[in-house]
């Protein structure tokens, strides 16, 4: 669950301000993503764990009422819900702490339920919420069916390195791409000379998301730069889980990758134009609408 507080500045250390609204939305990079994709229209399946107590209720029902399938989410209940505490500053940028809670719980009966899950399914999104070895193992089975991989390596460490052969894409986001590469990501000529380190690090396609810039692609056969449109902020959090999920739908239908990086910085953008996680993931409609317009 996010707990999300909106001020003027970040206070210094020591220093209380005043801030100027606070709410919560159901988040979580993985139930982010699951409902990112489900508004684009496919049907989605969700593994994982929340909290026997009210921010897991709140977050399992939200996702039922998206359509997801959450029967291969578990209640767990000694451990709380994972929570993320998101301060937006004036310019909405978003500065976040993240308690993982019952995620950190997920074990061998959540890879089970993933190994049950891929059954009929074109893609399985990975994010670093859940403890490494679990994801890793949801990954080797993916692989083993010839389930798309498509990774979002954040909170970014050092032991994605080790599941680039499990890898189909990896998305990582400014910061993470100069964990992950060295390289620091100012703009597309940086995020080129990250991509192609990816690229030769192993992993097929790599795409960094840049926020407002946009994203930079590149696979053994193609490599661009897509600029994103302008639009108002609102607020940054989950922008690069809009992105997953239409990136994503976008390659299940067939769609190049070029095209599905489209997809994804127009979700991107969309959802920046509103407030919250899950509640600021766009529809279909929307994405289509806003790719129509920048045409």
């Amino acid at each position: 669950m996010n707990l999300i507080a909106l001020t003027s500045r970040l206070p210094k250390p020591g220093e209380t301000i005043k801030g100027d609204s606070f709410y919560t939305s159901p988040g979580g990079k993985g139930g982010n993503q699951a409902v990112a994709v489900a508004r684009m229209g496919a049907r989605v399946r969700m593994v994982g764990r929340v909290g026997a107590d009210r921010f897991g209720g709140e977050m399992l029902d939200a996702m039922k009422h998206e359509g997801i399938d959450v029967s291969g989410v578990a209640e767990d209940a000694e451990n709380a819900s994972g929570i993320a505490m998101i301060l937006l500053n004036a310019e909405r940028q978003n500065h976040i702490v993240q308690i993982r809670g019952a995620n950190l719980a997920c074990d061998q009966s959540q890879v089970d339920a993933v190994e049950r899950a891929l059954e009929g399914a074109q893609a399985l999104m990975l994010q670093l919420e859940l403890p490494f070895e679990v994801s890793l193992q949801a990954a080797r089975y993916a692989k083993a069916r010839g389930v798309r991989v498509v990774w979002d390596p954040a909170p970014a460490m050092e032991d994605i390195k080790t599941a680039y052969d499990r890898v189909d894409v990896l998305v990582p986001n400014q910061s993470e791409a100069e964990i992950l590469t060295g390289v620091e990501v100012k703009g597309p000529d940086d995020a080129r000379v990250a991509a192609h380190r990816l690229l030769d690090a192993g992993v097929p396609m790599a795409v960094v998301k840049m926020a407002e810039q946009g994203a930079y692609f590149a696979s053994a056969h193609d490599e661009g730069f897509v600029e994103a449109p302008s639009v108002d902020v609102v607020d940054t959090v989950a922008a690069g889980d809009a992105f997953g999920g239409a990136f994503t739908m976008a390659l299940s239908e067939g769609k190049r990758l070029s095209e599905a990086v489209r997809w994804g910085v127009a979700a991107g953008a969309l959802a920046v134009t509103k407030r919250g996680a899950q509640d600021s993931m766009p529809s279909r409609g929307e994405v289509l609408a806003l790719l129509a317009r920048n045409s």
